[in-house]
This record gives structure tokens, C-alpha cells and sequence, in this order.
């Protein structure tokens, strides 16, 4: 089984996230999302297409670290899941600075024709108040 496999099960999305998301490879972390997919990004502006999403990926993955994840519910809907996830990312980052980011993900996988989830909706920072367009 490929370190970047695809879950067929909706219990196996978070060990499927942090594979392809501690790949620190946004190839590879592209695969993790649906057709469809978008990820909101801190503004709480949705990030659409997979360029739009590869340059808001890029943005975590040039820190260099690996992301903590604990899942904290995971809501299944037939080919739907809601998962609410409290992750991390703290260290030092490649450039020296200290990181501290934590936050709770309001997210949305979609199985696919394939038999495998992918997220849909990527909202890494669900549960934080934001207002758009706030600089």
C-alpha cells in the first residue's frame, strides 16, 4: 500500500490526510482532493481549481512542518462525511521562525465513482470567526 493511498473507508480519511498533507508535496496533496474540491483559505476566501488550491497549499508546505491532527467527529451521510478536526502545526520553520498555528478544520469528503474520498470542501480554520475581505 502506496504512503499516499486513498481511503475507501470514511474512517480512514484523517490517516489518508496526513500522509498526503505531511508529503509536503502539493502534488501529491492535490490527489487528496475531489474534482470539484476547493479549500477555504485563512480569510475565509474559497480557494477553487487545483492552482488556486496549490498556491494556498504552498504557502503551509514552505514551512516545512508536519501537521498534528486529531479528529473530533466525523459525521457520515451516505457518500458525504463532515469531519471537525483539531490540528497543529508547531516547530521551527525552514527560515528559522517559531511557529504556532492551532486550529479546528470544519471539512467535507465526497467518495467518489471510484470508491475512494477526497475532500471537497478543505475549511482548515471551520471554526474561527473571519470576516472576508478583513486584511
Amino acid at each position: 500500500m502506496s504512503p499516499y493511498s486513498l481511503s475507501t473507508t470514511p474512517e480512514g480519511i484523517v490517516d489518508s490526510l496526513l500522509a498526503h498533507i505531511n508529503s509536503l508535496n502539493v502534488d501529491v496533496m492535490l490527489e487528496f482532493y475531489d474534482p470539484e474540491g476547493m479549500l477555504i483559505d485563512a480569510a475565509g476566501v474559497p480557494q477553487i481549481g487545483r492552482e488556486a488550491i496549490a498556491v494556498e497549499l504552498e504557502k503551509y508546505f514552505q514551512l516545512g512542518l508536519k501537521m498534528q491532527i486529531v479528529q473530533r467527529h466525523l459525521f457520515v451521510a451516505g457518500d458525504i462525511a463532515s469531519l471537525v478536526l483539531d490540528w497543529s502545526l508547531i516547530g521551527k520553520a525552514l527560515d528559522g521562525q517559531t511557529v504556532h498555528m492551532v486550529a479546528t478544520a470544519n471539512d467535507i469528503a465526497r467518495r467518489g465513482a471510484d470508491g475512494y474520498w477526497r475532500y471537497l470542501i478543505d475549511n482548515p480554520f471551520g471554526t474561527q470567526l473571519r470576516m472576508l475581505g478583513a486584511a
